[in-house]
């Protein structure tokens, strides 16, 4: 039964690793609620979890962003880490001294996931329309916010802190979405890379606050990334070829209906 469920889960990493590299959007988005509604995991072991193979998956993305593209602001990065970490340090002692009774962990864990997915899915109705008039306005060297885009960036990672050590969701999807409404000058690759770099650190400290916790499950962890990386290659390789039209509607309203379905 054992060597069943360790494909099982290995199989659920393909299948993620796949979508995440055929769609670019984050694996907590689907990886989470795939992990609770398939496997019957609590929500808690499911976004501790997740958020440790998020930190080790995002790791190689950056390498290469920040190497071959040359694509990472880090000066927003810094700003972001300014809020997000903090937050998150703040959730987890919160988690831990607070709300020690699981159901009380649960309701939020889960309630706070389902927002995050709802706002997730949409963030990437929204994005290609960000991103267009973030590009109209590079051209046209117009800035938003002056001496205020500083600490927006910092408030901006305090909600990410929260949200992501809550739930394990919106490092990518809405911090990116974030990021091309303070930085509409900011080229997508570098939008793209900043905000993969600010998610290492922010997934790392609460996942590591999760596993303090008790809320990583290593076995599972070990599957997942064994599945991942081979599914991220393949739809890699195939995201050229499906109708972005198509298929970024179709999981957009696939992660409403998953976050409805949390919160109701």
């Amino acid at each position: 039964m054992g060597k069943v469920m360790t494909t099982a889960y290995a199989m659920s990493g393909l299948l993620v690793g796949f979508l995440v590299g055929l769609t670019g959007v984050g694996g907590g988005s689907l990886m989470t609620p795939l992990l609770v509604f398939m496997f019957g995991f609590a929500p808690k072991t499911a976004v501790g979890t997740d958020l440790l193979f998020a930190a080790i998956t995002k790791g190689g993305g950056v390498l290469v962003h920040h190497r071959s593209h040359r694509s990472v602001e880090w000066k927003i990065v810094l700003q972001l880490a300014l809020g997000s970490i903090p937050a998150a340090l703040a959730v987890v002692y919160l988690l831990e001294t607070v709300f020690k009774k699981d159901e009380a962990v649960t309701a939020i864990i889960t309630t706070t996931l389902g927002i995050a997915l709802i706002f997730t899915g949409l963030s990437l109705l929204l994005r290609k329309r960000l991103s267009r008039k973030s590009a109209i306005r590079r051209l046209t060297h117009t800035e938003r916010f002056g001496r205020w885009q500083g600490a927006l960036t910092v408030l901006v990672g305090v909600i990410l802190g929260v949200l992501v050590t809550l739930s394990s969701v919106g490092a990518g999807a809405l911090g990116t979405v974030a990021l091309l409404f303070l930085y509409p000058r900011l080229a997508t690759v570098r939008v793209v890379g900043t905000d993969l770099a600010h998610a290492i650190p922010l997934t790392a400290v609460a996942g590591l606050g999760h596993l303090h916790m008790g809320n990583v499950d290593f076995t599972l962890l070990g599957s997942l990334l064994l599945g991942s990386l081979p599914g991220i290659y393949l739809g890699s390789q195939l995201s050229a070829k499906i109708p972005e039209w198509l298929l970024r509607p179709a999981l957009a309203s696939l992660l409403l209906l998953i976050g409805c379905k949390f919160v109701l």
